[in-house]
């Protein structure tokens, strides 16, 4: 086993493990769709392990949509050793990223992972919410695996420095780089407002998983002259759309339906103290529209400049009604062309990977 030199290369093949793949849709797996395709156009071959390619998953308790895979390890051997991979890269921290960790490690091969997911946040936020004593234990103990998971990695890739400076503050010692995120600009900018003609202006909309974590309620009681719209499902979607008759609730969308979407609104609303980046946030901002967030890791990294939107510590509603009036939506767009792509975010990645690839 040798590290690969610090210079050029041709093809490389790199393994993606992750928990999170099709037929799921959330950040995780959107991430790697687009380093998949990009880093092809670099010449590299990327595939992706995911929970489909094994023969015995059961859904998440509380989270039907998520799929964990039962007793992966023989199987990802035999896959990781048939594809002979110059580069292993860890995206998860679930039962197919801990059977990866204990590969990678028996055989003493490099590998990197990745911080997609503020875990901590959202096991404290589930068991909180049934039981608000077990927040900070549950918290304590969540925060305990990721740095057993994340310890023994070469490097762990993370998208903003305000997530590094959280890790760190929790006592992260594993090496981290950036990989930051993109949007699609063919699909994602500024347009004809097709959609939502017929409701009280302005429109506000969310578009992501509606799950507790999301505090997505924040978002739907929160004072607003208009129309709120969301888009996307999940397990909290039942009783929020019940308890919230006035907002339109309007499932899963992609592609140019999700555009219109984005388009037709006036103002993103991004709930969110959970996520470690948000590229709905990206999308929005493509789209032209501004973004109201609480001032946390993802938004504050994202909304830098007075013509993206707005940031408040605890008001949802007060930082909304500043976002609707500032910048425009051209400005907007430019800045993430410049800024957010997810050709650089390819790059990044290959960069990041760069001392631990094994010739093999």
């Amino acid at each position: 086993m040798v590290k690969c030199p610090r210079r050029s290369w041709g093809s490389m093949k790199i393994l993606v493990v992750s928990d999170a793949w099709h037929p799921q849709l959330n950040g995780v797996v959107r991430t790697y769709e687009h380093l998949q395709e990009e880093l092809g156009r670099r010449g590299h071959t990327v595939k992706v392990v995911g929970p489909s390619d094994f023969p015995f998953i059961l859904p998440m308790p509380g989270y039907h949509e998520i799929k964990l895979v039962v007793k992966p390890y023989a199987r990802l051997c035999r896959i990781i050793d048939g594809w002979q991979a110059n580069h292993i890269h860890i995206a998860t921290e679930g039962p197919l990223g801990m059977a990866a960790r204990r590969y990678c490690l028996k055989r003493k091969l490099p590998f990197t992972t990745s911080y997609h997911t503020q875990f901590p946040d959202y096991v404290a936020k589930r068991f909180g919410y049934y039981a608000p004593f077990m927040y900070k234990p549950s918290h304590a103990a969540a925060r305990a695996f990721m740095h057993w998971f994340h310890a023994k990695a070469d490097a762990m890739l993370v998208a903003t420095q305000s997530l590094e400076d959280t890790l760190r503050e929790w006592k992260f010692k594993t090496p981290m780089l950036r990989v930051s995120r993109g949007a699609n600009l063919d699909l994602f900018y500024p347009g004809e407002k097709t959609l939502f003609r017929d409701l009280k202006q302005p429109v506000a909309l969310y578009v992501g998983r509606i799950a507790i974590e999301k505090s997505i309620e924040d978002f739907l009681s929160m004072e607003w002259p208009g129309s709120k719209i969301v888009v996307g499902e999940g397990p909290a979607q039942l009783e929020l759309s019940k308890k919230y008759s006035t907002a339109c609730f309007l499932g899963k969308k992609t592609g140019k339906d999700l555009a219109d979407c984005y388009r037709s609104a006036d103002l993103f609303v991004f709930p969110s103290r959970t996520d470690t980046f948000g590229i709905v946030l990206v999308e929005a901002l493509a789209s032209g529209l501004p973004v109201a967030a609480y001032n946390v890791t993802g938004p504050r990294d994202i909304i830098t400049e007075p013509f993206l939107g707005a940031l408040h510590a605890s008001d949802l509603a007060t930082a909304a009604k500043e976002a609707l009036n500032r910048g425009r939506p051209e400005e907007r767009s430019q800045h993430v062309k410049k800024n957010y792509t997810w050709g650089n975010a390819a790059v990044q990645f290959e960069n990041a990977i760069r001392n631990y690839c094994v010739n093999t």
